[in-house]
């Protein structure tokens, strides 16, 4: 059941069927979307984003989101690259906002205006803008935190602390939210809201990271910066190495298979490496990545419509571990893991979210296609594993049988680059910044452009499909923020748990 305030779903469809092209059985899908921004995205061309080929589950999955939501947006016409996550996705944000919950509607709608503000997230802060006014929010909040009801505006601290720094969050500040008094929250009230925080501060970074670009009659461009203000070049510029860059970056992608291969090897061996060089390989890791910094960009002003839900705004990522300083404790992932603890927090506290989550961070993790450019047959566990592991370490999470020389081993300094930036300062991206990491993926699929039939084995059909680059590069981006969330969740669960006991 939607509230009934929302938006009308008819008027949706229309609105869907005017933006798809579909109407007098002409195909306009593509000059349609140009008129509105040009693409869902800044970084992935127009035409690797399914169009008219998209059809079986691809379609009623859209169609599932116009019926709940009355719209499908940009996010989703990104994500529905990889039907099989965006269905998982759309279950837990239909559950998040539009079931039954210790929160009013209109409330959840500006705890994600609050997470999406502390990245400067103007798509997200103005698509829930609408929102919140459609299910009957009090216009007199949308002035400003300090126009908001004491019970809101005392999320400001662990909305700050989960969106930059959640390793600080302890049992304190659950204890201060929860301690009786006319503002104070249920605990599972405080259970969604950590929920709805962390969802939008990792959402932020997917609409950061994929250069997504504003609806129609919204303001603003990528995530909604102005078009691409760190951008150089027109919008998803192709990259310009050609001939033997392009042979060269064929040997780049077979030396990266290589190296996965012989790891994969080296662990079936299972050579005998003690828990203490495990435990040094992580620190040196973790040291590392203090090395990694996002571009230098020209800092932006905050516009006053996301400004003005902001307290603290210098407030940002710091790196864990830092020179000079002394570090905060690791977060050993054995101690207090997501399976074993987190989930049956959540589901014990707001039913049935925790099995969504779980279902969603297990379709991402092991979301595979067997493919690496133009092979087939490829198992990737070991990249995607490189990769969920290392957006943990930067947030100091360890996993205690983990060779984090791995990390080192499988992904080059570009890649790290981009999903430090991504994960820690999602609003610091730049067209740059993505078309750097994996190049070669897209130069050897010049060289040598093969059939990809991605849509295959989940129901969708999609002649011609999208080519690998932009399916890696989102893929990506959605392991970036489920890891994100997860990690985030960890800390916040960890100091409720902490709390009740």
């Amino acid at each position: 059941m939607l509230p009934p305030a929302s938006p009308c779903c008819p008027g949706g469809l229309q609105e869907y069927r005017e933006y798809r092209g579909c109407g007098a059985g002409q195909h306009r899908g593509i000059e349609a979307t140009q008129q509105l921004g040009k693409g869902p995205s800044a970084f992935i061309p127009l035409r690797e984003i399914p169009q008219e080929g998209a059809e079986g589950s691809l379609r009623q999955l859209l169609i599932d989101a116009l019926l709940s939501s009355g719209r499908v947006d940009h996010v989703a016409m990104v994500m529905g690259l990889h039907p099989q996550y965006l269905t998982s996705f759309w279950k837990t944000q239909r559950l998040l906002l539009r079931m039954d919950g210790p929160l009013p509607y209109h409330k959840r709608h500006y705890i994600a205006i609050m997470a999406a503000a502390r990245h400067q997230c103007t798509y997200l802060v103005s698509l829930h803008t609408e929102e919140f006014l459609q299910v009957g929010g009090n216009p007199a909040w949308l002035q400003g935190l300090h126009c908001a009801p004491p019970k809101l505006r005392n999320l400001n601290e662990i909305n700050k602390l989960l969106a930059h720094r959640p390793w600080l969050i302890t049992k304190e500040h659950i204890e201060a939210l929860l301690k009786p008094g006319e503002d104070s929250w249920s605990l599972a009230e405080l259970v969604q809201a950590l929920v709805l925080l962390t969802h939008y501060h990792s959402l932020a970074s997917f609409v950061f990271g994929c250069g997504i670009h504003p609806e129609g009659g919204q303001d603003g461009g990528q995530g909604c910066h102005h078009p691409s203000p760190h951008s150089d070049g027109s919008p998803a510029a192709e990259d310009s190495l050609g001939g033997s860059g392009g042979r060269d970056a064929v040997r780049e992608v077979e030396l990266l298979m290589e190296r996965m291969k012989l790891l994969q090897e080296s662990q079936l061996e299972e050579e005998g490496i003690t828990q203490e060089e495990l435990e040094t390989r992580f620190e040196l890791e973790k040291t590392e990545s203090l090395l990694v910094a996002p571009s230098e960009v020209a800092e932006e002003s905050l516009r006053s419509s996301v400004l003005c839900f902001v307290e603290d705004p210098e407030f940002g990522y710091k790196d864990f571990t830092r020179r000079g300083q002394q570090a905060p404790p690791t977060f050993r992932a054995q101690d207090y893991t997501w399976e074993d603890h987190g989930y049956s927090l959540i589901n014990r506290l707001y039913p049935d979210v925790g099995q969504l989550l779980d279902e969603k961070f297990q379709v991402v993790y092991n979301l595979t296609y067997n493919t690496m450019a133009m092979h087939r047959g490829v198992d990737t566990s070991v990249l995607r594993r490189a990769i969920w592991n290392y957006v943990h370490c930067v947030f100091g999470i360890r996993y205690d049988d983990y060779d984090y020389g791995e990390v080192n081993q499988l992904l080059e300094r570009s890649l790290k680059v981009y999903i430090k930036t991504v994960a820690c300062y999602p609003e610091k991206t730049t067209r740059r910044t993505y078309s750097q990491f994996w190049r070669h993926f897209k130069h050897s699929e010049k060289v040598l452009p093969p059939p990809f039939p991605c849509w295959q084995g989940v129901g969708v059909l999609s002649p011609p499909g999208p080519h690998p680059a932009p399916l890696l590069q989102v893929h990506v981006n959605l392991l970036l923020l489920e890891a994100r969330m997860q990690a985030a969740l960890l800390y916040a669960l960890r100091a409720v748990t902490r709390y009740m006991t």
